[in-house]
């Protein structure tokens, strides 16, 4: 199991968390578990603050990145165990005749066609993020029963916009043969 890193830095999980008050714990954190102010502390103590700067420096490297802090919390919550990422229909539809652009883009690189399918990506993103936002502001404020829907939310969009930079990487990559 995951540590709880919104509670070693005292923290409400949450997928958009004050970003100033991670900031502030985290170096108030680095100080105070910094080695130098603990080399003539027993060795267990060493070893316990050693434990405890690592815990830190993962916590805010987690929680200070978008994309690592909706994993972290979808995986704490084991939503995202192998074998279970199926995508809702409507979406796949509408993604299968982007895939089949860029397959006929692998043989015929046409700069118009891959214009067109980013200009689909895009649309497909901002909506994705316009639909989410309300679901990521107010999940900390949620009562408990309400949760689990949420969190069925953010999967879906996690697993989504996974999906769409996949498509991303591919128009990359005909961008750079074209």
């Amino acid at each position: 199991m995951h540590p709880d890193y919104f509670a070693f830095y005292d923290l409400p999980e949450g997928f958009l968390p004050d970003e100033k008050a991670l900031k502030t714990k985290y170096y108030a954190l680095s100080r105070q578990y910094h080695p130098d102010f603990h080399a003539t502390a027993a060795p267990e103590e060493q070893q316990r603050v050693l434990e405890l700067s690592t815990t830190n420096t993962n916590a805010y490297r987690t929680l200070s990145n978008f994309d690592l802090r909706l994993q972290y919390i979808l995986q704490r919550h084991g939503l995202l165990e192998e074998g279970k990422q199926e995508l809702p229909a409507d979406f796949l539809m509408e993604v299968m005749e982007l895939n089949e652009q860029l397959m006929e883009l692998e043989f015929e690189p046409d700069p118009a066609v891959a214009a067109q399918v980013t200009v689909e990506v895009e649309r497909l993103e901002n909506e994705l993020e316009t639909d989410i936002r309300p679901v990521l502001e107010s999940y900390p404020k949620l009562p408990a029963e309400q949760r689990p829907a949420a969190l069925q939310q953010a999967r879906t969009y996690y697993l989504k916009r996974r999906y769409l930079l996949r498509i991303r990487e591919s128009l990359a990559k005909f961008a750079t043969r074209s």
